[in-house]
């Protein structure tokens, strides 16, 4: 969570927005809130992308396909303004981290954890392709963690199943990593492509690296298109699973019929305070600890109090500050402090410079210099014998010794 930028909005569609909470492809995430105090994730299109006629017609086509998705582990949409500049989607805000922080942050989940987790993910694809959506970018990054279970975000880049081709040729739409083999080569895809995306965040949730591992755009797509995925890590149970959800051919995947069944015989029976949380107690602890450390952000933000009414903080209006008005008596009579009392504030007096430092050459022989300097500071003393010696021609000095230039003389010599 960032603070606003200076260009941000501060609000769209009446939604206050307090902060900012990412930005993708299609454009920034805000956090707001809405009349009634509601916390919502605000997206708020790029205006290129929005300069697009077709991309605005296709972008209020979803959006209306969107709002019918109403799953228990989805994100449902609050409101939307497609034919805004620009245009915008509001969804309910998750007070959870990412399943990616997650596991940067406490590593791979225990097998228990990860059966949950796949169980709601299959949930909530149910509610999407309900809907006749295809999600085409289901990743670690988009699946939110909160206490009753996991969220899928993101709907921007979903396709209506009567159009999935890709919009130009070469143009890939999602995340390599986590895409289906049928998605990395441009073809149509469907609901399988899902649930090939579904076995890469079963990999990742209990292993904390993908099943095709990383590197430059190409090669990752090659292997999610001709290599085998690496599932020696995944425990078992697990690796038949995602090794299922993994088929390099759609119709070799299962359904997510299938895919209820297999979870709900892989979970461990509901303990007795499942009804507290839906995670385990390592999971659990981690959301937790992330809500607060947002809690804390948010009372930070707003901890400034108020200004007074009647000081010049109170009339500060964008970049400029006017100054508070003025009694009569203190604009002919001075600013005294009666005039200060009747405005409500204590004028300050203006700061005092530092005193100029004066050089050797400006600085007095044998006196002390103006202004005096602080107590407690030393000051060189003179070299220059004090005023009133005597000395006689060529006689060197107590001080500083014999002239330069010249070898002493003495006075018997003179």
């Amino acid at each position: 969570m960032e603070p606003l930028a200076a260009g941000d909005p501060r609000q769209v569609g009446g939604y206050r927005l307090r902060a900012r909470l990412g930005a993708g492809g299609m454009g920034q995430v805000f956090l707001g809130y809405s009349p009634a105090g509601r916390a919502v994730a605000v997206k708020v299109i790029h205006r290129q992308l929005a300069a697009d006629p077709e991309f605005r017609t296709r972008f209020r086509r979803e959006v209306a396909a969107a709002r019918a998705v109403s799953g228990a582990y989805t994100a449902p949409v609050t409101a939307a303004g497609p034919d805004d500049d620009p245009p915008w989607l509001a969804t309910v805000f998750v007070p959870g981290p990412s399943l990616a922080e997650a596991v940067a942050a406490a590593g791979p989940f225990p097998a228990v954890s990860v059966w949950k987790l796949a169980a709601g993910l299959v949930e909530a694809l149910q509610a999407v392709h309900s809907c006749g959506l295809v999600h085409r970018d289901l990743k670690p990054a988009n699946v939110l963690l909160a206490l009753d279970g996991p969220r899928v975000i993101d709907f921007g880049i979903s396709r209506t199943l009567e159009k999935t081709a890709m919009t130009s040729t070469g143009m890939v739409v999602g995340t390599p990593s986590y895409m289906s083999p049928e998605q990395a080569e441009g073809a149509r895809v469907g609901p399988p492509s899902n649930v090939f995306s579904l076995g890469c965040v079963i990999v990742f949730a209990a292993t904390g690296r993908g099943p095709f591992g990383g590197g430059p755009q190409a090669s990752m797509l090659y292997r999610v298109v001709h290599a085998e995925p690496a599932l020696d890590e995944v425990p078992g149970g697990l690796r038949e699973l995602a090794a299922a959800c993994l088929a390099k051919a759609p119709a070799d995947r299962p359904g997510l019929a299938e895919l209820v069944e297999a979870t709900a015989a892989g979970r461990a029976p509901d303990e007795g305070d499942a009804l507290a949380s839906f995670w385990p107690v390592p999971v659990t602890g981690l959301i937790r600890s992330h809500q607060a450390r947002l809690t804390t952000e948010m009372r930070e933000r707003t901890a400034a109090p108020p200004s007074a009414p009647g000081t010049a903080e109170s009339h500060t209006t964008g970049p400029h500050t006017t100054e508070p008005p003025t009694s009569q008596a203190g604009a002919t009579g001075g600013p005294g402090p009666d005039a200060a009392s009747a405005a409500g504030t204590s004028r300050r007096p203006p700061p005092v410079p530092p005193p100029k430092r004066m050089t050797r050459r400006a600085r007095p022989c044998g006196r002390r210099s103006w202004p005096p300097p602080p107590p407690g500071w030393s000051r060189r003393p003179s070299r220059r014998p004090p005023h009133g010696w005597p000395r006689t021609p060529g006689q060197p000095c107590p001080r500083t010794g014999p002239p330069r230039g010249r070898p002493p003389v003495s006075r018997s010599a003179a």
